[in-house]
Order: C-alpha cells, then sequence, then structure tokens
C-alpha cells in the first residue's frame, strides 16, 4: 500500500496487476475503507488482464482529511445534521470525485474503468457527468442517483446508521458485535460469513486514522443536490449491479438509474442485499469484464 498527498489529503491505495495497462479504479461505499473490495475480488479482475486500483476515500482507513473546521457530532446525529450550516460542510461529492482524478494524475492514468460501491457509486456518476474525458466505462453497485423521489433508507437501518457507535477503546467486543449485527441486516438473503466479517473489523480499526470520517461523508452525500441532467450526460457505457433485498437503496433506485442514464444495463440480481457477498464475485466480475471490453473496442 502506498500513500499520495492529493487534494490536502493523504490518500492510501493498492495497486493489483500492477504490469498490466488498462486501469480499473474501485470506489468504496461510505464509511467503509478500501479492504471491503476483498482481495480474491481484486485478483479476479487483475488476472484478467487489468490494472486494478483500490483506495481508501477521504476520511476512511489510512486516507486522512485536513479540516481546520472540525465538526462536534453529539449524542443525537440527526439534529447535528438538521442544524450545520452549508458553509460549513467540510466537502462535497464532488471533492471526492476529483480525489479519484487526482489519483489518476498521480499514477499516470489518462482514462480508466470505474467501479463504485454504495456511496462510491455515486461518485462514479459524478466521475461520468464532469470528467467523460477520463473515465472509458462506469459499473455502479447497490448505488442511487440521490434522487429525492425514491424510496427511503428501511427506518430500522437508518437507526443503527445514525445511532453513535459502541467506543471500541472501552468494549471492543460489544463494537464488533454491534458492526456484526448491522452487517447481517443489511446482507440481504445471503448468508453472512461472521468470521470473515469479524476479521475485516479488526483490520478497520487497526488501519483506521480518523475520527468522525463516516459523518462527514454522510454530510457530503446528505448535501449533494440531484440533478438527472449529470446523469443524462453520462456518455460511457453503464453497467448498474443491485440487489432485490438492499435495505439501504431500494431496488427502485436501480431502475430509476437505468431509466435515466443513456448507455445503460440493468443487472438485477435475486436475494442480494447491500453488499457483495463472495458467492456472487465470479459473476458479478464477468458481466464487469463485458462491459470494459465492449467500451475497448
Amino acid at each position: 500500500m502506498e500513500t499520495a498527498i492529493i487534494n490536502n489529503v493523504d490518500l492510501c491505495y493498492e495497486i493489483f496487476g500492477e504490469n498490466n495497462s488498462t486501469s480499473i479504479i474501485l470506489i468504496s461505499g461510505l464509511g467503509s475503507q478500501m479492504i471491503r473490495w476483498d482481495n480474491s475480488f481484486c485478483k479476479q479482475l487483475s488476472s484478467q488482464g487489468f490494472k486494478v486500483i483500490r483506495f481508501d476515500n477521504r476520511d476512511s482507513g489510512a486516507s486522512v482529511f485536513t479540516t481546520e473546521k472540525e465538526i462536534q457530532f453529539g449524542r443525537n446525529i440527526e439534529q447535528t445534521f438538521s442544524e450545520i450550516r452549508k458553509e460549513d460542510i467540510p466537502y462535497s461529492l464532488i471533492d471526492m470525485a476529483k480525489d479519484v482524478i487526482g489519483l489518476m494524475d498521480h499514477l499516470h492514468i489518462k482514462k480508466a474503468h470505474i467501479i463504485g460501491r454504495s456511496m462510491g457509486g455515486a461518485i462514479a456518476q459524478l466521475l461520468g457527468s464532469y470528467f467523460p474525458e477520463r473515465v472509458s466505462s462506469i459499473t455502479i453497485i447497490m448505488s442511487t442517483s440521490l434522487n429525492p423521489q425514491l424510496p427511503s433508507v428501511h427506518p430500522e437501518v437508518m437507526a443503527m446508521m445514525t445511532q453513535p457507535p459502541v467506543d471500541y477503546l472501552t468494549n471492543k467486543e460489544a463494537y464488533i458485535k454491534e458492526k456484526i449485527i448491522f452487517a447481517k441486516r443489511i446482507s440481504g438473503n445471503f448468508p453472512l460469513n461472521e468470521m470473515q466479517e469479524r476479521s475485516l473489523i479488526e483490520q478497520e480499526l487497526i488501519r483506521s486514522k480518523t475520527k468522525n470520517g463516516m459523518f462527514r461523508q454522510m454530510l457530503a452525500m446528505g448535501s449533494w443536490i440531484y440533478n438527472p441532467n449529470d446523469l443524462q450526460q453520462i456518455l460511457a457505457p453503464v453497467l448498474i449491479i443491485h440487489g432485490t433485498d438492499d435495505p439501504i437503496f431500494h431496488p427502485e433506485s436501480a431502475r430509476d438509474l437505468y431509466r435515466t442514464i443513456p448507455n445503460s444495463e440493468l443487472m438485477m440480481i435475486e436475494g442480494m442485499g447491500h453488499s457483495i457477498p463472495e458467492e456472487l464475485y465470479i459473476p458479478i466480475c464477468k458481466k464487469i469484464i463485458q462491459t470494459v471490453n465492449l467500451s475497448e473496442k
């Protein structure tokens, strides 16, 4: 893993298949570290001749965003969000998209295939509409356009997302248990590998260098103003992958993207929730590679 200073961010990244020429960039979701793009998932893509780059978004994992304005998040996160002024929001989703462009510049990549999951899928959309000359294709996994007319996050799941977490410094086991309960809740009909999930959570605790990063990312998402024209301007081929049992972004989110983005294809996966189970790596990677190869012709 390496670090580059980009847009006032110490951005941590890792490359699989460094000697390959065609680049794929993986963008993680809200509060999610790059290790959530599993090694075997990355290697499946790199083994097919692609240079696969995963990285920690600003404010997650080992990527550190430096700010002079620290927001004090109290026990009531929703109240904090409702009271904050627009000018006090540290950064926007477009700033996070510019981090990707900065990483590409750092690695001397003129054009790349972009794959984003959840919030990363929203960032991928912005890359396609605002930086079309840098994007060869886009894959949007379990994401949304942020259209305010779409169904909301399931109330139970929203409550789990916004409640202050257990302090892992004082009760690590309770913290991990809480995280596993949430992972089970959003995993759809695919069984959660609890040992693997525990291992990931423990790795994330070791790698994490930021406090309140997820909530700043939530502000970036919550403050973004939906504009369908952004989606209609995407020229690259787009693959939309979504689960029928996603409790965070309703399946209608995927259908909304499909209806709005001109050159798009929709892949609905029965029983998939808001995660990518290992059982689906092969069919998902196969479909991604088809999209990538189509755009390379």
